[in-house]
């Protein structure tokens, strides 16, 4: 890899890459000359372009990571760079669930934690290993704006919906682990030569209603949500060599919310 952002001749894995964020990364690595890699749950036909392979795979299956990691290293050589992006988000749209916090089923709970944070830790394990025994490598574990900081119910308080939507309490627990995750595994594998950070977006620009919109804009400093280009340049930072002396670091990329 460069001193810059190229990755040119390098192999990278995304997880989640048919989801909501994993297309950006896909196409930000793949622009950067990077093989790219993508696994996800969702069947490949709704994998999106950029990739040189797909796998299908439950991120919180052990078996199932350490098989299509292996696959993945037969045919393409072990990873440089691994984003961990697989998720289970709840995102304030038209007809989205609405729990009563007492309502809201334990097993919901946990399963959100199973996905991004023990997804985060299967595959950390599986890529980052091999990584460490390599001596190089850069994992970027995607968390949040709430890993920080809690949501404002007031956001979703004009929605017509009852009870009021909540945005899921695992949603931002489970972010937070995944920063622990990060500084776990930066001071682990730092002296082999393996970097992980973790880059936390704030809102993201989609289908949400007009009020969240205006509502959600009205806090951020710089007057907008963000869009796929804001979040492409701090991903190929932390995963090439422009940030070869950055790791255990949460980049925040959320317009100031957070000041």
């Amino acid at each position: 890899m460069s001193a810059a952002t190229g990755l040119e001749g390098s192999v990278a894995v995304v997880t989640g890459a048919c989801g909501r964020l994993g297309p950006i990364w896909v196409d930000a690595l793949a622009q950067a000359g990077a093989t790219v890699v993508g696994l996800d749950a969702a069947p490949a036909d709704r994998a999106p372009a950029g990739l040189a392979g797909f796998e299908q795979v439950d991120v919180t299956s052990r078996d199932a990571v350490d098989a299509a990691v292996a696959r993945v290293t037969e045919h393409h050589g072990v990873a440089h760079v691994l984003v961990n992006n697989a998720g289970i988000d709840q995102p304030p749209l038209p007809g989205a669930r609405a729990d009563a916090i007492d309502d809201v089923p334990m097993s919901e709970f946990l399963r959100v934690l199973e996905v991004n944070v023990g997804g985060v830790f299967n595959m950390t394990r599986a890529v980052g290993g091999a990584m460490a025994a390599q001596g190089r490598g850069s994992i970027v574990n995607i968390g949040s704006l709430y890993a920080s900081i809690a949501p404002d119910p007031s956001f979703y308080d004009h929605m017509d919906l009852d009870p009021p939507f909540l945005k899921p309490p695992a949603y931002g627990a489970s972010k937070a682990g995944v920063i622990n995750l990060t500084r776990y595994f930066a001071r682990l594998w730092g002296p082999r030569g393996v970097r992980v950070n973790a880059l936390s977006p704030g809102g993201v620009l989609g289908d949400q209603d007009p009020d969240f919109r205006r509502k959600y804009i009205a806090r951020v400093p710089l007057r907008r949500m963000a869009e796929p280009g804001d979040l492409a340049g701090p991903l190929l930072f932390l995963a090439s060599d422009a940030s070869r002396y950055v790791t255990g670091h949460e980049l925040r990329v959320e317009g100031g919310f957070t000041a």
